[in-house]
């Protein structure tokens, strides 16, 4: 990594290449010495509490502490493919049964928001449509930083909520549906095509709050993609709109930027499905289908790929996904083999 030579910056693109690379070897080198240190520091704890000075109830939450460490690093370490590493696209779509279905996509939108918040990534939703009485109909939001695309593909499918009904007037239990779309979030270091005869713009006035100024000016935009499948030769039109901002351009970025998300899944999936047919025998994961069940009066969330399970529904619709994330990556991860 030779950032020091005199025209290292003088190529941008491939500077900003080499120094996530340099990055992502410090952060497994500070990992590593992490690791290493709560290992040394334990030994250490295990002759003090043998000499008396120090409790056992300390040594504990040390070893806690290590094994956190560890396991910190091992899920890292499940995290090797290339669009491991990058931001991700959630896509919430609210399934068939108004305005219960409506609140559901609302209630995981919030619990990706909070999981979200928790790790440090920052979040701006690019697209929301809100639901005729209350919740939201879909809503499309970008989460950037390091690895969020590795952790919350896991969330990719449909997800399956049964409670008493708060808008249901004869106080029924009621199973509603929602599913969510994980694409990851191309940066600039990842060669998409775009061809630009393919492409067409609308533009239209943004709805909901922001003052007058949203609703007068045409800020808001429509991108329409005509997409040839290069495998299948399958045609389909790609439709994406962007009310992130008043500024026209800047949403026009934005929807560009969803578009070539877009289109580098659509190549990942491909490499997926190839991958399924090398390895025939072994479990894969489907796209779209149902993977986990929140049922709110039997207090239990069950992911049906892994098993995990936990009883704790609060918890997890205030973002605390984390122990399914790694069920989800400690049994299929070592499945994703690099192409």
């Amino acid at each position: 990594m030779r950032t020091h030579v005199p025209d290292f910056w003088e190529h941008p693109k491939e500077a900003q290449i080499q120094m996530k690379k340099i990055k992502d070897l410090q952060a497994w080198i500070e990992g590593y010495k992490e690791v290493e240190d709560a290992v040394d520091e334990l030994e250490l704890a295990f002759d003090y509490v043998k000499e008396g000075e120090l409790e056992e109830s300390e040594l504990d939450a040390m070893y806690a502490s290590a094994i956190e460490k560890i396991e910190k690093l091992e899920l890292r370490n499940m995290l090797r493919r290339e669009e491991d590493k990058l931001g991700v696209v959630l896509k919430i779509n609210s399934g068939a049964g108004g305005t219960e279905a409506q609140d559901w996509a609302s209630m995981l939108m919030r619990m990706y928001l909070r999981w979200c918040e928790e790790h440090g990534y920052k979040t701006s939703i690019s697209n929301i449509l809100d639901g005729d009485e209350a919740g939201i109909k879909s809503c499309t939001i970008n989460v950037e930083g390091d690895f969020a695309y590795g952790y919350l593909k896991s969330e990719n499918g449909v997800h399956r909520l049964v409670r008493v009904s708060p808008y249901n007037a004869q106080g029924k239990r009621m199973t509603s549906f929602a599913s969510v779309f994980v694409t990851p979030l191309v940066d600039d270091t990842i060669e998409v095509k775009i061809d630009q005869g393919l492409l067409s713009w609308d533009t239209f006035r943004s709805g909901g709050a922001g003052g007058q100024n949203v609703n007068k000016v045409e800020s808001g935009v429509r991108l329409r993609y005509q997409f040839t499948d290069p495998y299948t030769g399958e045609k389909e039109e790609i439709l994406i709109e962007n009310t992130e901002t008043r500024d026209q351009p800047k949403n026009k970025e934005n929807a560009l930027r969803h578009l070539r998300s877009i289109l580098y899944e659509k190549e990942l999936q491909h490499r997926m499905q190839e991958q399924a047919k090398i390895e025939a025998g072994k479990m894969k994961i489907e796209w779209g289908s149902q993977i986990r069940s929140y049922v709110f009066d039997d207090r239990r969330v069950k992911d049906h790929r892994t098993g995990h399970q936990t009883s704790d529904v609060g918890g997890v619709m205030d973002g605390d996904i984390d122990a399914f994330i790694k069920a989800y990556l400690m049994e299929f991860a070592g499945t994703e083999q690099q192409d």
